[in-house]
């Protein structure tokens, strides 16, 4: 069994650190008689190619049989085709690269995509080919099949044939893995071991982000947990998932319409900086308000800017768009560039910040940048008890949630003898909980 990793363009050689593993040594393992082996075949700034060979002990294998596992006879070739036993062994070998957890200098590159080739085989599967590609052409791939003399890009052959499988696209690492790592036993539609709950949470895990709108979703599933009451509990789980990010979704979607509405009616706009302003995507909307002339999108962090440059570089500056002005920046560092706009955004910011540090952070943004305009939208503690959520935070990375009238005198705590506030909600109003989102706007008075 072989996996090959082909990845071109620029900064390729950075993907050795997301693998761990050093382009000027051989690795090999030998895992309970089992044998893994990798090697670089290609190494510059411009192409990486990287092979795992993975030999399995197949006598070792039929001992396991004593467990109730369902495994094949060592006499069975089905052991040297890609398949669960494949995955099974080479997960620790590529461990760093699945959790995405390379050494911290190289952290941000986890989330860049790379134009990457994977190739492995051979492949024994009752799919047809182009049952194989429409399993990974909505994934952005381009597929190719060979029989081990000529690539075929969708040709039928008897549905016993070994099969060579090359996928080409554009992705992350760690992603296009862990697609692999579902997909491939998949494909096989077998698997060596028995399937409990710990599979099910690492289909939810490898597959978060993309399976869940595949169009072949209940057939991967299907084949991936083979046993119908953990298949459900999947299908309860995803569900609730979707239900809860649709819900975000569209908060976020209401988020950003009130916030173009109020920078639409506002007779001050030419200039606006977003904070925090993530991947881009509230800083491309307001390019489309009539009378804005420039928008400074300020993100800490590499990897969602990164993310922010691809959409703003797809999009072309024109009479009627303003395309944003990336800038690296944080909240806690004063920048000239910033000072008199017309406009700042913080869009579900605040509480991504210790609570201890916000006065610094005001006094920054109203004393030094002194905007028109402030913007301030903030969770609604109250509102989770329609969440359901008791004491949790919407978000793991959120440092606070307020209620209602602890925003309330937040806000009045920090405003200056120059600003006036007021407030507002975005969202389905609860009777009793308000708005899930709560926002505040700093107005600079007349002549100050």
């Amino acid at each position: 069994m072989q996996l090959t990793i082909q990845a071109t363009g620029e900064n390729v050689e950075v993907i050795s650190y997301l693998l761990a593993k050093n382009p000027n040594n051989i690795y090999e393992r030998s895992q309970n008689g089992h044998f893994i082996r990798m090697f670089y075949n290609k190494f510059s700034d411009e192409i990486m190619e990287v092979t795992f060979f993975v030999t399995p002990d197949p006598i070792e294998l039929s001992r396991n049989r004593a467990k109730n596992y369902d495994i094949t006879s060592y006499i069975n070739d089905r052991e040297f085709v890609v398949s669960s036993i494949f995955c099974s062994l080479l997960r620790s070998a590529l461990g760093t690269a699945l959790n995405g957890k390379p050494k911290e200098s190289y952290a941000s590159w986890v989330e860049h995509p790379f134009l990457f080739e994977f190739s492995f085989g051979p492949l024994a599967t009752d799919l047809l080919d182009h049952e194989i590609i429409d399993i990974f052409q909505p994934l952005g791939y381009e597929v190719k099949i060979s029989y081990g003399e000529t690539d075929y890009q969708v040709k039928l052959k008897e549905r016993s044939s070994a099969r060579y499988i090359s996928l080409k696209g554009s992705t992350t690492l760690q992603n296009g893995l862990r697609q692999l790592f579902v997909l491939i036993p998949v494909l096989d539609n077998y698997k060596h071991y028995y399937i409990d709950e710990k599979e099910t949470e690492k289909v939810e895990r490898y597959g978060e982000g993309w399976l869940h709108t595949h169009p072949l979703r209940d057939f991967i599933l299907r084949r991936a947990l083979r046993f119908k009451e953990l298949y459900s509990e999947l299908e309860e789980n995803n569900n609730n998932l979707f239900k809860e990010q649709q819900k975000e979704l569209r908060l976020n979607e209401l988020r950003y319409k009130k916030i173009i509405d109020y920078i639409s009616r506002s007779r001050m706009k030419e200039t606006i900086v977003d904070f925090g302003s993530g991947e881009g995507n509230l800083a491309l909307q307001l390019g489309l308000i009539n009378g804005v002339r420039e928008i400074l999108a300020v993100e800490p962090s590499e990897s969602a800017m990164l993310k922010a440059l691809k959409r703003f570089d797809a999009i072309k500056q024109s009479d009627n768009f303003i395309v944003p002005t990336p800038i690296i920046g944080s909240l806690f560092y004063y920048d000239e560039r910033l000072k008199s706009k017309d406009i700042m955004i913080l869009c579900e910011v605040i509480e991504h910040i210790d609570e201890f540090r916000l006065p610094k952070v005001m006094q920054t943004i109203l004393s030094e940048y002194q905007p028109k305009l402030l913007i301030i939208t903030t969770p609604n503690k109250e509102y989770n008890q329609v969440y359901e959520m008791d004491e949790a935070y919407r978000h793991p990375d959120h440092r606070f949630e307020w209620t209602r009238q602890e925003f309330f005198e937040w806000c009045y705590s920090q405003k200056t003898s120059n600003y006036e506030v007021a407030f507002d909600g975005i969202g389905d109003e609860h009777v009793k909980y308000g708005f899930p989102t709560q926002m505040c706007l700093f107005i600079r008075k007349e002549g100050q």
